[in-house]
């Protein structure tokens, strides 16, 4: 019989904090910072790691810390 691939259960996480309101920045900053999820200072979330996620913290790595 042949195994199923567990590449999925084995996907990485990234842990993104926000630190700084995403306020008096471009309007398009704040909206990411709402795609990914965060709320408010201090909300964490886990994200997976793609390179469309990679690409949202890059936008706004001024505002959120990021844990893997």
């Amino acid at each position: 019989m042949a195994k199923k691939p567990a590449a999925k259960a084995a996907a990485k996480k990234l842990k993104v904090t926000l630190l700084r309101s995403p306020i008096g920045f471009n309007k398009t900053q704040g909206l990411t910072v709402q795609g990914m999820g965060l709320r408010r200072i201090r909300h964490t979330v886990e994200l997976p790691d793609t390179p469309e996620t990679r690409g949202m913290i890059h936008k706004v790595r001024h505002l959120v810390e990021v844990a893997e």
